[in-house]
């Protein structure tokens, strides 16, 4: 069965456009340039439009507020100097995971990240 009509049989909602996969795909991976801000952005400007890509655009947008929390909290914890190393494991794992993410919406498949702190609805 096609990605698409299986992804509009799960949702009942139409499958997403070849637009909405390509903002999906600068959500997921938009954030990694700039964290926050591009999510942001794209779930204000064409979330009214699409509810599967606001909802592509939530996730990630949830993704690099985790992210910037875990960094905060890798701060304080320099001062233990485990902090130092968990700086390049968040990075690492925050670009692995927004790549990831950039692919599946890519392909029209709904993406959430395996650890995610889900503030906003």
């Amino acid at each position: 069965m096609n990605l698409e009509k299986e992804s509009s049989i799960l949702t009942g909602s139409p499958a997403p456009s070849q637009d909405d996969k390509t903002m999906a795909l600068v959500a997921h991976i938009g954030g990694i340039i700039v964290p926050v801000l591009v999510p942001l952005i794209i779930m204000v400007t064409k979330g009214e439009k699409s509810p599967w890509l606001r909802a592509q655009a939530v996730e990630a947008l949830n993704f690099q507020i985790a992210v910037f929390i875990a960094y905060i909290i890798c701060s304080v914890l320099t001062l233990a100097c485990i902090g130092a190393l968990l700086f390049p494991i968040v990075g690492l794992a925050a670009v692995i995971l927004g790549i990831i993410g950039g692919l599946k919406v890519n392909e029209g498949v709904s993406y959430r990240y395996p650890f995610n702190l889900r503030m906003i609805k």
